[in-house]
């Protein structure tokens, strides 16, 4: 009987060879609720959110009731749902007039919504599903055109198509029916003889019901045969696109870049092949095969291009000429470059370097970079989650080393924590002397560092000079392509790629440091440049203070340092606050600055002597330098008032530090009676903008929290009436 039933399923192998073809989920329902007829290529984030009791509801609303929408509308209904997936519900009758709705998408169409999904998964309010069930089948598109060409599909049934769909509901009921008679005969005892003969001629009956329901049936087998012999071909090839994009996924993304390339010359029998990512706008090769391995391919448009973007939507591809010298054509290289699209972004491109005159390989070509534009947009989005995770860990022990380096060795011990960082086997720092205007080298690490240390080789010449006076990060995948004389020979280095860059304080140039040799025999790229740019701020205070105690002397370094608490001074805190003020004022960055107050300090000292006082007052700086990160100043105000300055730092991440500031302090163990202070915060605005201003900001807010009882954080907004409790 089940054998027999198998045989009736015509609709369904249509529906998933849909769904398939296109890469998107279709649902079929036949009335309100999260219970369809068949579902074909669902989102795995549907699959786990539809059967969660905490979420469900949540699937209800959008999914579970647009079945008496669609069908009161009488057109297809487009709608995002609550985990940002883009649908199209498709009322659709059988043959029979039975009126249905088909969901068709269920897709990401936005990067921007795969990465709330992925962040809500990771760290959110979706974090407790497995993670390998939740991205087993993540469905995304480079368009929403793509979800109204498979509701066109679906709204446009042929009578033969409608009639199989109203078989599907057939084969369920009768499926059922048969269980069900199955179950009660198993449960009663033994029949008497009249019980039998009416159990029989139950079963007769329904034999002949199953035998008319299977004729009726095989009248359609030709027809799910034809459509389906029709697309065998396009299967297979979707078959084999389907076998690489689950390669894909254990790999990174750079290794799927290559994989793709070589997929396409062995399918198609393209030998020359390059692979382009958008950089700052613009197209840059990081990938080749064939002859273009051998060629720097450089194309002059932006990413963001009209050409690039009607090509995605034509499903076509834009041809470029090489530029030549000479007036003849015929010398110019012609390429093909398939845009790859994200939602409305072009993030890569495929160039072709030899001509393809079948236009079916090149309409292939171009349907398949659209489709493996979402598998390669979640490896990229993965490894850039990974990196984030990693980055914040990263970030975090750099600071705590940074704290660590206060000895003889600081140059070097500064040089080594960086390129761990950066995972740099080698690296150089290169200070500038204001005396001798010119840079010099401070430390080396790594093969021949002692040649460098050494200034045997005349500074300027190479790499340092050109990045010193441009004041420009360098990130060099691969020297041999640059016109610069090559290194001597006897510097062995391993890896052809390095990264170049300058050390600045308020626009005032104060270094250049060097890094290579990746450890991983990898070459540095955007996310190492960003990375640097993460940490240059703490890098450069910190070579600051030690270029002004190396140049100042002890005399001078006592004039901007405090002899009791060891903390920067006023003098040298208002200096650097006008520099900072100045540098968030022409970047934009965000700056916090903070009044501390130790509170009734007064009674303190007439209750325990000044001396008690003093070393109180040390204990609470020395608190300030274990709680601070390491781009942020502390300084001794004046008597028992300190402040202290946070570059690049919003006013709620100001906030979370001083809390921790004054929590810190009242939990320290101080020799004669507990200690606590108040905190008054304020931010870079386009009203405050000068030392004063800023000043008097937070010094108001330092008196609300006096006024508010004390030991309490408190925030200057735009008036005192609006000032904040933390």
């Amino acid at each position: 009987m089940k054998k027999d039933l198998q045989k009736s399923v015509g609709w369904r192998k249509i529906q998933d060879d849909l769904a398939d073809q296109n890469g998107l989920a279709i649902v079929l329902l036949e009335d309100e609720g999260l219970s369809p007829i068949h579902t074909s290529n669902d989102n795995s984030v549907c699959r786990n959110l539809t059967k969660s009791k905490e979420f469900s509801s949540e699937c209800q609303r959008f999914c579970g009731k647009v079945y008496s929408s669609a069908i009161e509308e009488g057109k297809a209904l487009k709608y995002k749902c609550h985990a940002g997936l883009e649908c199209i519900a498709v009322p659709i009758e059988d043959s029979k007039g039975k009126k249905l709705v088909a969901i068709t998408g269920r897709a990401f169409t936005k990067s921007d919504d795969y990465r709330v999904t992925t962040d809500r998964a990771i760290s959110g309010d979706w974090k407790d599903f497995p993670l390998t069930s939740f991205f087993e089948n993540i469905l995304l598109t480079s368009s929403t055109q793509n979800l109204e060409d498979l509701a066109k599909q679906i709204s446009g049934l042929s009578d033969e198509e409608k009639e199989l769909l109203s078989k599907v509901k057939e084969k369920e009921q009768l499926k059922a029916q048969s269980t069900q008679k199955e179950a009660e005969t198993d449960k009663k005892e033994r029949p008497t003889e009249k019980v039998e003969k009416k159990i029989e001629s139950e079963k007769e009956e329904l034999s002949k019901l199953i035998e008319k329901f299977n004729k009726k049936t095989e009248e359609h087998t030709a027809l799910v045969e034809k459509i389906s012999k029709r697309k065998t071909e396009e299967l297979r090839e979707i078959n084999a696109w389907r076998s690489l994009f689950s390669s894909l996924l254990n790999i990174s993304y750079k290794k799927a870049c290559q994989s793709i390339l070589e997929f396409l010359r062995d399918r198609y029998d393209i030998s020359s092949l390059a692979w382009l990512e958008s950089r700052d706008g613009h197209l840059e090769t990081i990938l080749a095969i064939g002859a273009l391995k051998k060629q720097q391919i450089q194309v002059s448009m932006a990413s963001n291009d009209k050409r690039l973007i009607n090509a995605v939507l034509d499903h076509s591809s834009v041809e470029l000429r090489e530029r030549k010298k000479s007036d003849s054509e015929d010398d110019a290289q012609i390429i093909k470059l398939f845009p790859i699209a994200v939602g409305e972004k072009i993030r890569s491109a495929l160039v072709l370097g030899e001509k393809v005159n079948d236009r079916k390989i090149n309409r292939q070509i171009s349907k398949f970079c659209q489709t493996v534009a979402p598998e390669l947009e979640i490896l990229r989005l993965r490894e850039e989650l990974t990196r984030r995770s990693w980055l914040q860990v990263a970030l975090h022990k750099f600071n705590e080393s940074l704290k660590m380096i206060d000895t003889e060795d600081f140059w070097s011990r500064l040089l080594q924590t960086t390129a761990e960082l950066l995972q740099a086997e080698r690296g150089s720092l290169f200070v500038y002397d204001e005396k001798a205007n010119q840079l010099t080298a401070k430390a080396a690490i790594g093969s021949k560092a002692d040649l460098i240390r050494s200034q045997d080789i005349k500074i300027g010449k190479r790499i340092v000079d050109n990045v010193w006076k441009r004041g420009r990060a360098l990130v060099v995948p691969d020297f041999s392509k640059l016109r610069i004389q090559p290194s001597p020979d006897d510097w062995k280095y391993k890896s052809e790629s390095f990264i170049s860059f300058p050390l600045a304080i308020g626009g005032r140039k104060i270094g250049v440091l060097n890094l290579t040799d990746k450890v991983d025999g990898g070459i540095y790229d955007d996310f190492d440049l960003q990375l640097l740019i993460s940490i240059a701020p703490q890098i450069a205070v910190a070579i600051d203070r030690a270029t002004l105690k190396s140049r100042a002397g002890e005399f001078e370094q006592l004039s901007v340092t405090d002899a009791l608490t060891g903390l920067l001074n006023r003098r040298y805190l208002e200096k650097r606050l006008d520099e900072e003020l100045k540098r968030s004022n022409r970047h934009g960055y965000p700056m916090s600055f903070m009044m501390i107050d130790v509170d009734n300090f007064k009674s303190y000292n007439d209750t325990y002597t000044h001396p008690e006082g003093d070393k109180a007052l040390k204990l609470v700086g020395q608190t300030l330098k274990d709680t601070l990160r390491g781009a942020d100043v502390a300084a001794r105000y004046g008597g028992e008032e300190f402040s202290i300055l946070l570059p690049q730092t919003n006013m709620e991440e100001a906030n979370t530090i001083a809390e921790r500031i004054r929590e810190n302090i009242e939990n320290t163990e101080f020799p004669n009676r507990k200690v606590t202070v108040s905190i008054g915060i304020a931010s870079a605005s386009m009203d405050l903008n000068t030392p004063d201003d800023l000043i008097l900001a937070a010094d108001k807010a330092l008196f609300q929290a006096k006024e508010k009882g004390r030991n309490n954080v408190q925030i200057y907004q735009s008036s005192e009436r609006e000032l904040q409790v933390s």
